[in-house]
């Protein structure tokens, strides 16, 4: 089948980002099928210089904090670092990073929380929900700026959007759930049961799936469930719901998707199609999303 990618969702950045003054930006991409905008709240926070001036000749260090390696996590890296050049912080200039990757492996993220806050860093980039968890709970006074995260509120990363009310500050990616799942519909009209495939331990992923649940009801789906505890289970997990269903559902998981291809792989074996919730996984085989672009969360 064609692919196709519908609309990228850029998240709105609210507030001004911790460093320094970051312009707030929202973008979209249209595609051949159609098109969407979505505004996404964020928390906010008074800490660090309000302007490149105030920096003077100081070098921040940031300390990066990356779950693992999947194009949409490594998107909004780039995204952040391009997005503060643009600001006017520069690494070699006025800023120098330290890049930490967990690898997928939840311990490591608090290895690596503890490492920075030793090291006495300016801030913290957290990206995704179990690495910002573990940087918070690190460090109550180093700024902690996160992204790739779905609900901060349920992570216990914030007491609400409007107002955190703790050091942490940044976007949240939470995804358009009943509208991708009315792409599904709209592409396969027939489709009665959907499998979603997930990493139960990621709060993230759970959130969406019981937003998924609900939204499902409503358009007449029948959800069916299938987790996975590390990228090496979903081959098998996948396995253990093709014959069941009309189509796969894929969450921004980072389980799976750091392991997108093994489960398109399975899908079109069985010739049922994959709907993602980000172009990530489109790029890697998946049919369509309605989604974001972590690029553009900045």
């Amino acid at each position: 089948m064609k692919k196709i990618l519908a609309a990228t969702v850029c998240l709105l950045l609210i507030s001004t980002l911790i460093l320094a003054g970051c312009s707030q930006k929202t973008a979209s991409t249209n595609s051949d099928s159609s098109s969407s905008s979505s505004n996404q709240s964020q928390a906010s926070s008074n800490s660090g210089p309000s302007d490149q001036s105030q920096a003077g000749d100081k070098v921040f260090k940031i300390g990066i904090s990356q779950f693992v390696e999947h194009p949409a996590l490594d998107a909004a890296r780039k995204g952040f670092i391009d997005g503060l050049k643009e600001a006017g912080f520069e690494e070699g200039k006025n800023v120098a990073f330290e890049l930490e990757n967990a690898q997928a492996d939840f311990p490591t993220t608090q290895t690596i929380a503890s490492k920075f806050v030793g090291e006495k860093v300016d801030m913290i980039l957290a990206i995704a929900t179990p690495s910002a968890q573990s940087a918070a709970n690190a460090t109550k006074d180093i700024p902690i700026l996160i992204t790739a995260v779905t609900d901060p509120v349920s992570a216990g990363l914030a007491k609400s959007l409007e107002k955190p009310d703790t050091n942490v500050t940044g976007t949240t990616d939470m995804n358009p759930i009943k509208e991708q799942l009315q792409l599904l519909k709209q592409i396969l009209p027939n489709a009665k049961n959907v499998g979603i495939l997930y990493n139960a331990a990621e709060a993230n992923s759970k959130v969406q799936v019981d937003i998924a649940k609900k939204s499902a009801e409503e358009l007449g789906l029948a959800i069916h469930e299938a987790t996975v505890a590390n990228s090496s289970e979903v081959n098998q997990a996948v396995q253990s719901i093709a014959g069941k269903v009309d189509a796969i559902y894929a969450p921004t998981d980072n389980t799976v998707a750091s392991s997108i291809g093994a489960v398109v792989k399975v899908c079109n074996d069985a010739k049922i199609p994959v709907i993602a919730a980000e172009r990530g996984m489109v790029d890697g085989g998946a049919l369509a999303t309605l989604g974001i672009d972590y690029y553009l969360i900045r």
